[in-house]
């Protein structure tokens, strides 16, 4: 079989007659050997023997969501495309023949862009129109490097036999962006077509969540980019903040109009330490991406994992650490020598800033040792199951 229609369905009576009718209408007209399929999350409307009685296959999705109703039917389709869309009658199953040609001529991911095709008066709330959909589409594109235009189509044919390699683990609405970036990511060839939206044919409130669901798709672009969020800021801020310590260790310098001294020195102190956490988090974020299934594990994280152990980070950290106290405990010997009195701002800060950043440092590499520690004690457990 070639082609199989997917719709999930929970409490779709209203419309599923109509989706239902509309793709009977285009393997009618169209010729394609196909199927359609309605994976069911749970409905207590008589969706179930509605979409039978039509002549639509149904099977059951024992897991509640958007993502693992889709899992469950891409794992039972049996054409070797699959188109899948919403069941609300909002998308026009009768008109895929663009979705067809684009796989029959290679595309692993064929995406719907309702900008292109036409998006109806009361379609989709204005928030999503003209901020959501396009900032998030703005972010994917930038993020992974992939011409879509409109990142979050309901809308999408693609081969069952590539999205099953990717496995996919998302349960609920986020499932939409983890097949995109990770198609991406797997260097698939992705393609679109353009395809309309209608208001959709519900008489209740519709199952996405703007707010809830619109920071789920953010999140996974994060995890799959945590060098957007994280590493790229990072390395920017500790390396900024590494040369003005540097370069205020040796005294005041001025740049343009302004003079910088110790003041300036514990603010680029901050900038270190602070980028020296986002670099961390960078790493962790991506090696908890791996140790949930969310992404594979890329060549870097091999290597670190295998040339580099939890010691190793608690060892750096410490000895960051005891250079820290160590400077520290000879700058209060200076003050005992001193007599513990007052002391000239200006130069006992250029030491005591360094040499307490030297200190913070040490913890935060020795606190990101031990969770990389109990990440990769989660991760040999998982691949032992």
């Amino acid at each position: 079989m070639e082609l199989t229609i997917l719709m999930p369905c929970l409490n779709e009576a209203r419309t599923l007659p109509a989706c239902i009718a509309k793709a009977r209408a285009f393997i009618g007209r169209s010729g394609v050997q196909a199927e359609i399929l309605v994976s069911d999350n749970g409905s207590t409307d008589g969706s179930q023997e509605l979409a039978r009685s039509l002549g639509a296959r149904v099977v059951h999705a024992p897991e509640r969501g958007y993502g693992a109703a889709l899992l469950t039917g891409i794992q039972a389709a049996s054409g070797r495309f699959v188109i899948m869309g919403d069941g609300d009658d909002s998308y026009d199953f009768s008109q895929l023949d663009a979705f067809v040609a684009e796989l029959r001529e290679g595309a692993d991911l064929v995406m719907g862009n309702r900008f292109k095709g036409g998006i109806a008066p009361g379609a989709m709330p204005p928030l999503h129109r003209y901020l959501g959909n396009p900032v998030l589409s703005w972010l994917g594109r930038t993020f992974f490097r992939v011409d879509v235009g409109d990142f979050h189509c309901g809308l999408r044919g693609f081969s069952r036999d590539a999205i099953l390699r990717l496995g996919l683990v998302s349960p609920g609405m986020e499932f939409a962006t983890e097949m995109v970036a990770k198609a991406a990511l797997a260097g698939y060839a992705i393609r679109e077509a353009p395809t309309t939206l209608s208001p959709d044919g519900r008489n209740r409130p519709p199952h996405l969540r703007t707010w809830r669901d619109g920071w789920r798709h953010l999140l996974f672009m994060l995890l799959f980019t945590p060098r957007w969020l994280f590493l790229i800021p990072g390395t920017l801020l500790a390396g900024g903040g590494l040369i003005g310590m540097v370069a205020l260790a040796r005294g005041p310098q001025v740049l343009g109009p302004m003079g910088l001294d110790v003041h300036s020195m514990l603010y680029c102190s901050a900038a270190l330490i602070i980028g020296a956490q986002l670099v961390h988090f960078a790493l962790l974020v991506k090696w908890i991406a791996v140790v949930a299934g969310i992404v594979r594990e890329p060549r870097w994280v091999t290597q670190a994992r295998n040339h580099t152990s939890v010691e190793f980070g608690l060892v750096i950290g410490a000895l960051v650490f005891l250079a820290g106290l160590a400077w520290t405990l000879a700058l209060v010997s200076d003050w005992r020598s001193a007599g513990f009195s007052a002391l000239d701002t200006q130069s006992t800060m250029r030491s005591v800033i360094p040499a307490a950043t030297l200190m913070a440092l040490g913890v935060q590499a020795s606190a990101s040792a031990l969770l990389a520690g109990a990440l990769q004690l989660a991760w040999k457990s998982s691949k032992n199951k």
